[in-house]
C-alpha cells in the first residue's frame, strides 16, 4: 500500500501544476501548488509538507540556487525536481544539490507517482550536504532523447560511489566518454583517470601493462615499470574492450578485485590499490563465458553496474543537437560556422549510421572542412551518405521499400552477416529488427487513424502513454500522419 503525504508542488506552467495537483490528489495525496519559489521556500522554512516538486526555472528563483538552503533547513525533505533543459549537467546538478530524484519534461505521470510513493515509503535520513556550485564546463555529452536522459540519471547516482561500472555499447556510441564523465565529475576526480584498451595491446604485454613488471622479469626487462593500477592510484582506471583480455590477466583481475591488492610481474610483494575500475566492452560477454573465453566470476564483479549506450539510431532525436555540437567544435578548432538544411537533418534522421557518433562526428567534421556553402544541403547529405534509391529506416540497415516484414527481416539479415566471415557480429539484433520494424508499424496505424492516439494504441494493444512514449522515441511526425489522405 502506498504511503500518503502532504505534496508542496512549484512549476511556472499552469498546465502543468493542474495536470500534478489532479493526478496526485487522485491517489490520495494532498497536494499544494504554487508559481514561485518564494513562496515554496516559505512552506519548506514552516515545515509544511512531507515532499518537493519543483520545476528548475522559476520566475523568481532558479531551483538549482534553493536546494541547498531547502536541505540545510530540512535535511530529511525529498525534493523532486523537473526540467525541460534535458541535459547531462542539468541530471548532474540536481545530483549535487541534493535532490530526491531528476526527471526531464515531458515526463510520464505514472513514473512521477511511483517516485514520489518511493521517496515517501523511504526511512527519512539527511542528505550529504551539497558540494558548493562550481563553474560552468562544457557539456561531455549531447542528446535530449529518453533514452539519453536515462543515461544521464543513472550517471547523476554513480558520481558519489566507487561502484565498478560496466558500459557496453556498439563502436562509436561514446563508452570512453562517459567513463570520463563518471570520472570527472565523481568524488575521484582529483584523482588520475587512466585508460588501456585491450584489443590495442599485444596479449603476451596486458598483465606487464597493468600490473607493471620487475627488472628482469622477461626478456627485454631492463628497468623496473610501473603498470596501469599503480598509474591510476587514487582515481579511475578505465579497462576498454574488456571482451579482448586474455585469461590469465582476467585471473590476476579478478584478485584485484576480490582483494584489492596486485603483485608486479617477477614480483612477490603484494601492493594495495585503490582505483575505481570502469569497464566496457562492444563484445556479448555472456556469449564469451558460454564459450570459455571469459571468465563468468569476473564478469560478476566486473557488472556491478550494467550501463548500456544506444547506437545513434536509437536516439536519432539527438541527431540536431549533435550536429550543432560538433558543428561549434569544429569553429574552435578554426573551422568556418556551418549549419545543415531541414531536410538535411531529416534525412540523417533516418540513416542506420552504422560507426554511431564517431561516423556523425567524422561526416560533420568533413562537412565543415570540404564545403564553401554556408548551409550544407540535402542533395550533398544525400552523396554523403550514399543512400541511393534505398530507404532509411530508423533503427537498422536500408532495406527495399516493396518487401514484406518477414522478407525485410531476411534481407536485413542478409546484409547484417555480410562481410563478417566466421567472426561474431556486434550484439543487439533483437533491438535492431525490432526498430525497423517498430517505426513503420506506428507511423502506420498513426495514419490510418488520422493521428488520434486513443484509437491508435487500442490497434496496437499498448497504452496510451507507451504509444506517446514510441512515437516521441522513434521520431514518428503525427502532424504529417494526421494530414495523410
Amino acid at each position: 500500500m502506498s504511503v500518503r503525504g502532504s505534496i508542496l508542488v512549484a512549476d511556472d506552467d499552469a498546465a502543468i501544476r493542474t495536470v500534478l495537483n489532479q493526478a496526485l490528489s487522485r491517489v490520495g495525496h494532498d497536494v499544494r501548488v504554487t508559481s514561485n519559489a518564494a513562496t515554496l521556500w516559505r512552506w519548506v522554512a514552516a515545515g509544511e509538507g512531507d515532499l518537493v516538486i519543483t520545476d528548475v526555472v522559476m520566475p523568481d528563483e532558479n531551483a538549482f540556487d534553493m536546494l541547498p538552503r531547502i536541505k540545510k533547513a530540512r535535511p530529511e525533505l525529498p525534493v523532486i525536481v523537473m526540467s525541460a533543459q534535458n541535459t547531462f549537467m542539468t541530471a548532474i546538478r540536481a545530483s549535487e544539490t541534493g535532490a530526491y530524484e531528476y526527471l526531464p519534461k515531458p515526463f510520464d505521470l505514472t513514473e512521477l507517482i511511483n517516485i514520489v510513493s518511493r521517496a515517501l515509503s523511504e526511512p527519512k535520513r539527511p542528505s550529504a550536504d551539497a558540494r558548493p556550485e562550481e563553474q560552468a564546463e562544457p557539456m561531455p555529452l549531447v542528446g535530449r532523447s529518453a533514452a539519453m536522459q536515462d543515461i544521464y540519471r543513472m550517471l547523476a547516482r554513480m558520481m558519489q560511489t566507487d561502484l565498478t561500472v560496466m558500459i557496453s555499447g556498439e563502436s562509436g556510441t561514446g563508452k570512453e566518454l562517459v567513463a570520463r564523465a563518471l570520472h570527472e565529475y565523481g568524488r575521484r576526480r582529483n584523482g588520475p583517470f587512466v585508460a588501456i584498451n585491450m584489443a590495442a595491446i599485444p596479449r603476451d604485454l596486458i598483465e606487464s601493462e597493468l600490473f607493471g613488471h620487475e627488472k628482469g622479469a622477461f626478456t627485454g626487462a631492463q628497468n623496473r615499470s610501473t603498470g596501469r593500477f599503480e598509474q591510476a592510484e587514487g582515481g579511475t582506471l578505465f579497462l576498454d574492450e574488456i571482451g579482448d583480455m586474455p585469461m590469465e590477466a582476467q585471473t590476476r583481475l579478478l584478485r584485484v578485485l576480490q582483494q584489492g591488492e596486485y603483485t608486479t610481474v617477477g614480483g612477490r610483494t603484494p601492493i594495495k590499490t585503490d582505483v575505481r575500475i570502469v569497464a566496457a566492452t562492444n563484445k556479448d560477454l555472456r556469449t564469451l563465458i558460454n564459450q570459455g573465453l571469459f571468465r563468468e566470476d569476473l564478469f560478476y564483479r566486473l557488472n556491478v553496474v550494467p550501463l548500456r549506450l544506444p547506437g545513434l539510431r536509437e536516439r536519432a532525436e539527438d541527431i540536431p543537437d549533435l550536429v550543432r555540437h560538433f558543428f561549434k567544435r569544429g569553429e574552435t578548432e578554426g573551422l568556418p560556422t556551418k549549419r545543415i538544411s531541414a531536410a538535411g537533418i531529416e534525412l540523417m534522421k533516418r540513416y542506420p549510421w552504422p560507426g554511431n557518433v564517431r561516423e556523425l562526428e567524422n561526416l560533420v567534421r568533413r562537412l565543415a572542412a570540404l564545403y564553401p556553402q554556408d548551409e550544407i544541403s540535402l542533395e550533398i547529405i544525400e552523396a554523403e551518405l550514399k543512400t541511393g534509391d534505398q530507404k532509411a529506416v530508423p533503427g537498422g540497415n536500408l532495406i527495399p521499400e516493396d518487401l514484406s516484414i518477414g522478407q525485410a527481416v531476411e534481407h536485413y539479415l542478409q546484409r547484417y552477416f555480410t562481410g563478417f566471415g566466421n567472426d561474431l557480429p556486434p550484439p543487439g539484433l533483437y533491438e535492431r529488427i525490432l526498430a525497423e520494424v517498430e517505426y513503420p508499424l506506428v507511423l502506420a496505424c498513426m495514419t490510418a487513424t488520422r493521428g488520434n492516439q486513443i484509437k491508435a494504441a487500442e490497434l496496437l494493444g499498448l497504452n496510451r502513454n507507451t504509444l506517446r512514449k514510441k512515437i516521441r522515441e522513434l521520431g514518428v511526425n503525427v502532424y504529417r500522419a494526421s494530414r495523410q489522405p
